[in-house]
């Protein structure tokens, strides 16, 4: 078997393993008692993270192809994506069941008086049509219009970043490591909108 049957054959599993290790390396130190002093704060800083680390490797894979010639990352964009949408969605639930304990009013009044809230749900909400269209049946049927809807992931991960950022307390080195990633995947595509002009 050569390096390119390798890669059609074992390259998808291979991708859907490894992208479940940072959830099971979770649920090992959930088990172990080794998620800190505060554990759902833990839960809720390393899914959010992992959600915006899947978003920015989905946003790569044009750039990738782009710059280096690399056609093969295509085949894991929407894996990508949807790992992006299946942490940010675990996230939310950390979220709505040890903090707000699915109470309405708790959850309206946190919208409402935390931005960095308002902005992470509005993300997550936007991932929903992206992620429920990620399959072949939903390309068919929106033809031209599947790609207009997901130029979205370009405003989901100024949301998500913006949700990372405006929460920071203390150092913004993080904050600004991953916004200038974000800024640099953008300028591919800020290179073709301007040659189109």
């Amino acid at each position: 078997m050569d390096l390119r049957q390798f890669e059609r054959r074992l390259g998808k599993p291979l991708l859907f393993i490894v992208s479940l290790i940072p959830l099971g390396m979770l649920v090992w130190a959930a088990l172990q008692n080794q998620l800190g002093t505060d554990p759902v704060k833990t839960l809720i800083l390393e899914t959010g993270e992992w959600a915006l680390r899947f978003l920015i490797l989905t946003l790569a894979v044009s750039p990738l192809k782009a710059w280096f010639a690399w056609t093969v990352v295509i085949r894991y964009r929407r894996m990508l994506g949807l790992y992006a949408w299946f942490y940010a969605s675990i996230h939310l639930l950390i979220v709505l069941t040890y903090l707000f304990g699915w109470d309405w009013v708790i959850a309206k009044e946190e919208l409402a008086e935390r931005p960095y809230i308002f902005v992470g749900f509005a993300a997550w909400l936007l991932m929903v049509p992206l992620g429920l269209t990620s399959n072949n049946y939903a390309i068919r049927k929106l033809k031209k219009n599947w790609k207009s809807l997901h130029k979205l992931i370009y405003l989901i991960a100024v949301l998500a970043w913006l949700h990372l950022a405006w929460q920071i307390r203390a150092s913004y080195l993080e904050a600004l490591v991953y916004g200038l990633i974000i800024f640099c995947l953008f300028f591919q595509r800020l290179k073709k909108v301007y040659k189109r002009c």
